[in-house]
């Protein structure tokens, strides 16, 4: 492509600057928690319908969740917006970044597209912070007819992919028979000991994991009175995993180890699914390494991630194996800071978020320019992509 599309890109990022700068702060300033973000759809989704973009709302059933299109036909580009905040934090994980710079992107690439064939989808996407908004329009078909998803994430380090593992939550309960501890203690069967008992033997289970694995349990209900042995008792444990298969693994375990614990102590369990379940995110490199190749005219250099660390989990992963996707972290402030902290969200609304923001914009609408023009990258994009069915489509 040559560099005159682009030219035009920087000048369009110059022009709604100002405008995307203040969705993001109005954003900042009115957070709003997963599935509850109406002032912040209605907000993106009006900047949208200003600009020509056919919206759609309650997508995939979900109040909050939007679509947003622009031409017609494959190939389609989709970039995707993030807003929800954190209870009692606000957007200490850059949300409002997240969407402002989705935002952007669409209404650069629709200004400058000029004739070019397709469609650019821009994409409402709520509840990430555990309410797996994207696993819910992934499994409504939103995704079906996208050639690219592409999104970025603020952070504490500039990385050109994210390493970002497969989890999910599930609820233990424990049932025994209540007894006095004093007057007939041999009637009854602790449950509270049987769950304190499964702690154990994950504890034990936790140290032979590798880097990437772990379990991590509450206890929800233990009991009501300390003169009463607990006929019932109930744990939430979250399990995280580097790829999805070793999850659904890490998952057999704990029902294992429920169940020999329920036999040993002679009390029954439940365990259930207890949140959506996210899968690990497949990076496609060929679209990052074009991402990051665009940036690097605003003098941000992306680098691997390093060997071993991981950042959580996201549910762009579930949209990762239905599309090629991209999920770069760029850094709004320094490696020894860290997001969901008071910190990272004044730095969401900081000199250099916005810096990152407008960078972010011009990359991302770049690569999406790519995208939609070049043939041979959405092959090669098809091509290294380790997704499920549909692979391929449109390419």
């Amino acid at each position: 492509m040559s560099s005159l599309p682009y030219r035009r890109v920087r000048d369009e990022v110059a022009r709604h600057a100002e405008r995307l700068w203040a969705v993001a702060c109005a954003l900042h300033a009115d957070p709003e928690t997963g599935f509850a973000e109406h002032r912040a759809a209605t907000l993106l989704t009006g900047e949208l319908e200003r600009a020509g973009f056919e919206v759609r709302r309650n997508v995939a059933h979900l109040p909050t969740a939007f679509t947003a299109a622009s031409g017609r036909g494959r190939p389609t580009v989709a970039l995707l917006m993030e807003y929800d905040a954190l209870p009692g934090l606000g957007h200490a994980c850059g949300h409002n970044l997240i969407a402002a710079a989705g935002l952007g992107a669409a209404l650069v690439v629709d200004a400058v597209r000029d004739d070019t064939e397709g469609s650019v989808l821009a994409v409402g996407t709520p509840a990430e912070e555990g309410g797996g908004g994207k696993v819910l329009e992934v499994r409504a078909g939103v995704f079906d007819d996208v050639d690219a998803a592409l999104m970025f994430h603020p952070g504490v380090y500039d990385w050109v992919r994210a390493p970002l593992t497969a989890q999910e939550q599930y609820r233990v309960a424990f049932g025994g028979r209540a007894a006095h501890p004093t007057g007939n203690p041999d009637e009854g069967i602790d449950a509270l000991a049987a769950l304190i008992e499964l702690f154990n033997v994950l504890s034990a289970l936790g140290r032979r994991l590798p880097r990437g694995s772990h379990i991590q349990g509450i206890i929800t209900y233990g009991g009501t009175a300390t003169n009463i042995v607990p006929d019932h008792a109930e744990g939430r444990f979250g399990l995280r995993a580097p790829t999805t298969a070793a999850l659904d693994a890490l998952a057999e375990q704990l029902h294992t180890s429920a169940q020999d614990v329920a036999r040993v102590t002679g009390t029954t369990v439940e365990v259930e699914r207890a949140s959506v379940r996210y899968e690990h995110f497949r990076d496609s490199q060929v679209l990052s390494e074009q991402f990051a190749g665009h940036l690097a005219r605003a003098g941000i250099t992306l680098t691997p991630p390093e060997p071993g660390v991981y950042l959580g989990s996201s549910d762009i992963g579930d949209v990762s194996g239905r599309v090629p996707a991209i999920h770069p972290f760029v850094a709004i402030m320094d490696s020894d800071g860290s997001d969901h902290t008071p910190e990272f969200a004044a730095a969401a609304a900081s000199a250099r978020g916005r810096h990152v923001l407008m960078a972010v914009v011009e990359a991302l609408a770049c690569t999406a320019l790519d995208v939609l023009r070049d043939a041979d990258l959405r092959a090669r994009a098809w091509d290294g992509h380790d997704g499920g069915a549909g692979a391929g489509a449109g390419s």
